[in-house]
């Protein structure tokens, strides 16, 4: 259940990062993806347009509305900040209808389905809108 306090929010977003940290790849994956998948969905938040408004994290979890593609930052987020060293060179992608995080040489694709993380190719390699951990650590600070 998500939870419904910004305070509680950040608990239980402070408890992810810190199993995470410690987990094998695949599982972190995994876990954040299902985490995030929690949260409750609206149909439209976040645009690509208003790339440079986004919200940094603790924002993100303060305003606590969530379309595909704030989901999808909030996975690029936690992955960033909780900084191993084989979960580098993500970016979160706009592929038409999908907001989709690809990790590490393109092996896991996150933010397509709560219950997988898949291994499949996405669509174009040019995808239309793309942003980096590089370009996302900057929201960070």
């Amino acid at each position: 259940m998500w939870p419904r306090t910004f305070a509680d929010r950040l608990e239980s977003w402070n408890a992810l990062r810190n199993q995470a940290a410690t987990a094998d790849v695949e599982s972190a994956l995994t876990t954040i993806n299902q985490w995030w998948f929690s949260t409750p969905w609206i149909p439209y938040h976040l645009h690509w347009d208003d790339r440079d408004n986004w919200p940094d994290p603790w924002q993100l979890l303060d305003d606590n509305l969530f379309c595909g593609l704030a989901r999808g930052l909030g996975i690029l987020y936690t992955i960033t900040i909780i900084d191993r060293e084989d979960l580098q060179k993500c970016w979160l992608a706009d592929h038409g209808s999908d907001n989709l995080v690809h990790a590490p040489q393109k092996k896991y694709i996150l933010n397509w389905d709560k219950d997988t993380i898949v291994n499949i190719t996405p669509g174009p390699e040019n995808p239309r809108h793309r942003v980096s951990q590089q370009q996302i650590q900057q929201k960070i600070g």
